[in-house]
């Protein structure tokens, strides 16, 4: 019993609750219905004191007060309590800070703003054929090592080019550590001949690709202050000859880099590789109603693993709970 509530008065300490006041919640527990004076003759202290300490407790609703006797609320209910109340700061709080995020966000695109007005012209430079684009890619790398490079596709004739000619040497360039690529990619791609093996070897050398079932048009951002954008916004690189500009202005890439950013978040991660399928079978399994060690037997791995695989699917999905990600998982078509 002794033990009970010293881990009672740890979970109230966590939630703001002084000693006095954990210890005078111990009493009522125990005398389960009191008066003033029988608490403070239970406490060895002031009536005054006492009484303060037990508004207190009221005041937090984990004591009801009936006609002058005081009784404790079950700790679950009481501790229940305390939590939302806590949840709701912290709910506010988050608020408040997104809320500042996004003015700074909104105060960055104006400095960019001010600072490409005060440079006069923005830098655009015209430029026409694969081998340019892909060479220049490779060429900035060079002079800005670890460089990130943003891209999204949006044709299966663009995608067919890139895995038979120019996914090559973007996979070195990341084995040298020059660059990594993230790229958004149309679902129906992804049945392409030789499309599979290039995308593999482009995660495994630290790349990521994620799919959407329509990409609006090709653009990329090559690291903070180059942008590719497309002669004509929406159509394929093939059919216009690789015509494309490079631009050379922070606001232009921050733009850019923030419709990226969307559609990434809308995208799906690809369905096969180790990490992917992984993901993938302890999610399937799980929603047949197996637990971790059956999970573990079927797939020949152990728990830990099993464990992994589920704390990297949630990552993946953006959620907090196994209950969350197989629901965000069946969304997404994963489960199908």
């Amino acid at each position: 019993m002794r033990n009970e509530y010293r881990i009672g008065s740890d979970a109230f300490e966590t939630l703001g609750l002084d000693p006095a006041q954990r210890a005078l919640y111990t009493a009522i527990l125990r005398l389960h219905r009191a008066t003033r004076t029988d608490l403070a003759q239970a406490m060895d202290g002031p009536v005054e004191k006492v009484g303060r300490q037990l508004d207190a407790l009221v005041k937090l609703g984990v004591v009801d007060e009936q006609s002058g006797e005081y009784l404790a609320r079950h700790p679950a209910a009481a501790l229940g309590r305390v939590i939302a109340e806590r949840l709701d700061r912290l709910a506010e709080e988050s608020r408040m800070i997104d809320s500042a995020l996004g003015s700074i966000r909104t105060l960055i695109r104006d400095y960019d703003a001010g600072r490409d007005y005060q440079s006069g012209p923005f830098m655009v430079e015209m430029a026409s054929g694969a081998d340019v684009l892909y060479e220049s890619v490779v060429g900035i790398a060079v002079q800005s090592p670890g460089m990130e490079l943003l891209t999204a596709i949006p044709d299966e004739r663009t995608m067919t080019d890139f895995v038979r000619k120019f996914a090559d040497p973007w996979i070195d360039a990341q084995k040298r550590k020059l660059l990594t690529v993230r790229a958004v990619i149309p679902v129906a791609t992804l049945t392409l001949p030789g499309v599979r093996d290039q995308l593999t070897e482009l995660t495994e050398t630290g790349g990521k690709v994620r799919t959407l079932r329509r990409v609006p048009s090709w653009f990329m951002t090559a690291g903070p202050e180059v942008a590719g954008l497309p002669a004509f916004w929406g159509g394929n690189l093939p059919d216009h000859a690789y015509n494309f500009y490079l631009v050379r202005t922070p606001i232009v890439v921050g733009v850019l880099r923030t419709l990226f950013d969307e559609l990434w978040a809308r995208a799906v991660p690809l369905p096969w590789g180790r990490r992917g399928d992984g993901m993938v079978q302890v999610l399937r399994l799980a929603a047949q109603g197996m637990c971790d060690e059956s999970i573990a037997r079927q797939l020949g791995v152990s728990v830990r693993t099993v464990r992994a695989r589920f704390a990297d699917a949630m990552a993946e999905l953006g959620t907090q709970s196994r209950f969350h990600a197989g629901v965000e998982a069946t969304r997404r078509g994963w489960l199908s």
